[in-house]
This record gives structure tokens, C-alpha cells and sequence, in this order.
């Protein structure tokens, strides 16, 4: 708006004083306004859009490279993150891997992460997506009563969802899996196939409005798809 504006009240150089640029000249300066009221609307329209919030499930033990590198993305691609967790308030994350010698995955503290909503406060029409992410904490997550209450909103108005591995264990207990297809770290495979859900071994998964990774290691592979899922619900 402001270039139109200078252009506008600028005088019209010498090479261009002729009758033809100076019609030319008449008739943008008479149209200014109405573009300046489209270019306001085309920015009120994109500064909305690319404010639209996506929810991002933790709590205590939340995984930290499967949190953050989701977080991070939205961001990038023009979403605002909403961390959702039992109360508001700061959160320890961990990190987790299994090391040499090692069948089992051993845990170390990881950065911590503010909760800017709790589970009681969300409004599910008010969020495009979610993202269930893994670590220890869905364990005990899985039996916050309005965090399944909002999960069975999500995936009755088919929002875009992604949950990587421990994170299935909240859709799951919330018997939204029943007949999907997901990925999951191997030890989640039981918590998956006993509500009905289907395993599948593989670093990205998609059933149509769900994406699934088995790990942070699938973070590459995983994530695009559902934030091209988000971008294309965002247009609609």
C-alpha cells in the first residue's frame, strides 16, 4: 500500500509526459484506493492464515527431538505450535536411545517446554491439527479424560493428525485407531493392534488425515506429509 502511495505522488518523469502516460497515469492514481483496500485484504487474509494454531500433545518424560523438531516446523511453514498439556506450565522433556549394548532404550533429561494450555482448555473447532508426540509421557497422558475427549474431536472432524512412536498410545486408548493403519516404535506394536489399529514398519505412514513415524529418526520423513495435510485444510 505505502509503494502505491509514493508512486502515486510522485511526479511523472520527462520521458513520460506525453498523453498516452499521462491517462495511464490518471486512471491508476483514480484506482488507488480500491487496491489499497484489496492489498489490505489480501494481507488481513495471509496474516490470519498463517496464524492458525496447531496443537502439540506433552507432558512430563515427552521426548525432546520429537517434539522440537515438529515444533520448529510449524513454525516454519507459517503455523503457530500450541503446546497442550495436563495444566500450563513448564515440562521436562527427556531424550532417548538405545545405546551400545543396550536392547532397551535408556533415558537422559533433556530442554524443558512451556505448556501455553491445558487439556481442559481447548476448544477442538479452534485447532487445525494435532500432534501426539512420543517419549514416556503419553503413558499416563492416555488417561487424562479431556485430552480423549479432544482426540475423539480431532479425528471425528478429520483433522490433519500425526503422532509419532509413544504418542499412538493416546489415540489408541481413546479407540480412534480401530482399522488405521500406523507406524510405531516396535515395543508400541501391542498398544496398537489391541484397539484394533494395524502395525506397519515403516519410517512414514499415511491413512488418509493420520500420518505416522516410528521415531524421531522417521522426523524426515514423517512430518512433511502432514504439514502438506495442514497446508491444504488451511485453504479450504
Amino acid at each position: 500500500m505505502a509503494q502505491l502511495s509514493r508512486w502515486s505522488s510522485r511526479k511523472l518523469p520527462s520521458f513520460l509526459h506525453d498523453e498516452q502516460s499521462n491517462a495511464v497515469y490518471n486512471e491508476v492514481s483514480a484506482s488507488q484506493p480500491f487496491l489499497n483496500r484489496i492489498l489490505q485484504l489480501l494481507t488481513s487474509e495471509r496474516s490470519h492464515r498463517v496464524n492458525e494454531p496447531v496443537l502439540v500433545i506433552v507432558g512430563d518424560a515427552t521426548e525432546t527431538v520429537d517434539t522440537l523438531y515438529p515444533f520448529y516446523r510449524l513454525q516454519e511453514a507459517g503455523f503457530r505450535p500450541v503446546v497442550a498439556a495436563p495444566q500450563r506450565g513448564r515440562f521436562q522433556m527427556v531424550m532417548h536411545e538405545v545405546s551400545p549394548g543396550w536392547t532397551i532404550t535408556e533415558e537422559w533429561r533433556g530442554y524443558s517446554i512451556n505448556a501455553d494450555v491445558a487439556f481442559s482448555e481447548i476448544k477442538p473447532d479452534e485447532y487445525l491439527g494435532i500432534f501426539y508426540s512420543g517419549g514416556r509421557a503419553p503413558e499416563y497422558l492416555r488417561y487424562c479424560p479431556d485430552l480423549l475427549q479432544v482426540t475423539k474431536a480431532m479425528f471425528a472432524a478429520n483433522k490433519p493428525i500425526a503422532s509419532v512412536c509413544h504418542g499412538v498410545e493416546i489415540p489408541a486408548y481413546a479407540d480412534c485407531v480401530r482399522g488405521r493403519r500406523m507406524a510405531t516404535v516396535a515395543k508400541c506394536r501391542f498398544d496398537l493392534e489391541v484397539c484394533g489399529g494395524i502395525y506397519v514398519d515403516e519410517p512414514c505412514v499415511v491413512d488418509r488425515n493420520l500420518v505416522s513415524g516410528r521415531t524421531y529418526h522417521d522426523n524426515g520423513h514423517y512430518v512433511g506429509p502432514w504439514i502438506r495435510l495442514l497446508e491444504a485444510a488451511r485453504t479450504t
